[in-house]
């Protein structure tokens, strides 16, 4: 049976948020992020700021020199939660095979569903007016046959459409993209694919898979693979709400102003380990390997990581070892940024050291019940020892890092 998936992208989510709170935003340059004489970067951009060159990770002052005329306003995190959840259960349905990717996108396994749901093309209209329905906010829907070729035509179908990639046009239909829309391919490999002459998918495709192994190592292969619509390297080789899984989960956060205040310091890595053993709970893995990054003023960066004795995703071990890697590494001077990865994830729990056997069922309560309240009330709806931090809130989620090639070769283990 020819697999069915569905790639749901909500547009200018943030911004579509803010709009239904303050509609005088509708149609106007916005920039979420914060105010343009602030430290931190764009978190979103309207449409009509990005005809401008605005785009999120840009710092907020150079998207006002682009934009003066836009309108910036504050990021409302709680917010943005509540309509990614409207959004889920929406998903939901649909199919019982939903990974929501980040907080606006999310894969759809539709395979075997027509009798149910119609054809394809009735499925996504069917799906796209369903989200309208719920949350006043528009979409776009890719479908295909391959997860990662239908995340590529959600983005060409932007704003507010639905395209379908028929089975076995895969590849026509990515040749005459840029190799940057191949999901994973950042500007680092963008410049070494350019280098040796490939800049459209198809100029990729038509190279021999020894060659691209050569240039870039496993990595290559899942670039030939893809080049030809294959789910190929990273998260697309499992299957979408089968066990599958990101290779890694991280937190970052951006201070409005450097600081070099440790209680500050302290509160933002705890912040940053409770929301990453959070994401690790949501998808029931373990973390062997615990990695920190810290920016200086200067952006020269760092990282550390340590092997933990036991894979772990309660939130007290992680920011132990978080902070006790950041305190190790830190030479005072004042921090631009700060992030807390998971790492080596493993499918099965490690022995804990915080608690023995008899309170370990005790303890996955506890910490399912907090997850409800945050899910509910947002990430402050506990107080933890990051509550009252008052950094600006900038942060990044990181399922797919660019450059992991893919699986262990052995059956379903994560590498």
């Amino acid at each position: 049976m020819t697999r069915l998936y569905f790639h749901l992208d909500m547009d200018a989510f943030f911004v579509s948020v803010e709009e239904l709170f303050d509609p005088s935003l509708k149609g106007k340059p916005v920039v979420v992020g914060g105010r343009p004489n602030e430290r931190g970067v764009v978190s979103a951009a309207s449409y009509a700021a990005r005809k401008f060159g605005v785009h999120s990770a840009m710092p907020l002052r150079t998207a006002y020199k682009l934009c003066p005329q836009a309108i910036f306003v504050d990021g409302h995190r709680e917010r943005y939660v509540e309509y990614s959840h409207k959004v889920y259960e929406v998903l939901q349905r649909f199919s019982p095979k939903v990974d929501m990717a980040s907080i606006d996108e999310a894969y759809l396994d539709l395979t075997g569903t027509e009798r149910l749901h119609g054809t394809p093309l009735q499925a996504a209209h069917k799906l796209h007016q369903a989200v309208k329905e719920t949350t006043a906010l528009n979409c776009s829907i890719g479908i295909s046959a391959s997860r990662m070729v239908a995340k590529v035509a959600s983005d060409q179908a932007k704003p507010n459409g639905i395209l379908w990639i028929l089975p076995g046009q895969e590849a026509s239909f990515l040749a005459p993209l840029d190799v940057r829309k191949i999901p994973g391919v950042g500007k680092v490999t963008e410049g070494r694919l350019h280098a040796v002459g490939i800049r459209k998918v198809g100029d990729l495709a038509a190279l021999d898979a020894a060659f691209l192994e050569q240039h870039f190592g496993k990595w290559g292969l899942a670039l030939a693979g893809k080049s030809h619509g294959m789910d190929a390297g990273g998260w697309f080789d499992t299957e979408v709400g089968e066990g599958g899984g990101p290779k890694s989960i991280s937190h970052e956060h951006t201070f409005m102003v450097d600081t070099a205040e440790t209680a500050a310091l302290d509160g933002i890595l705890v912040r940053l380990s409770e929301m990453v053993a959070r994401r690790l709970r949501d998808h029931d893995l373990w973390a062997r390997t615990l990695q920190i990054k810290l920016r200086y003023s200067d952006f020269s960066t760092f990282t550390r990581s340590r092997t933990l004795d036991h894979a772990s995703q309660v939130d007290a071990e992680l920011a132990a070892a978080a902070r006790d890697l950041f305190h190790k590494a830190w030479t005072g001077k004042p921090i631009r940024l700060l992030g807390v990865y998971a790492q080596s994830l493993e499918a099965t729990e490690g022995q804990t050291s915080l608690i023995d056997e008899g309170r370990a069922e005790d303890w996955r309560r506890t910490l399912a019940a907090v997850d409800k309240i945050r899910e509910k009330y947002g990430q402050d709806g506990i107080i933890s020892l990051a509550s009252g931090m008052k950094a600006a809130f900038r942060q990044r989620v990181h399922e797919n890092p660019e450059n992991l090639p893919g699986k262990d070769p052995k059956k379903g283990k994560l590498s």
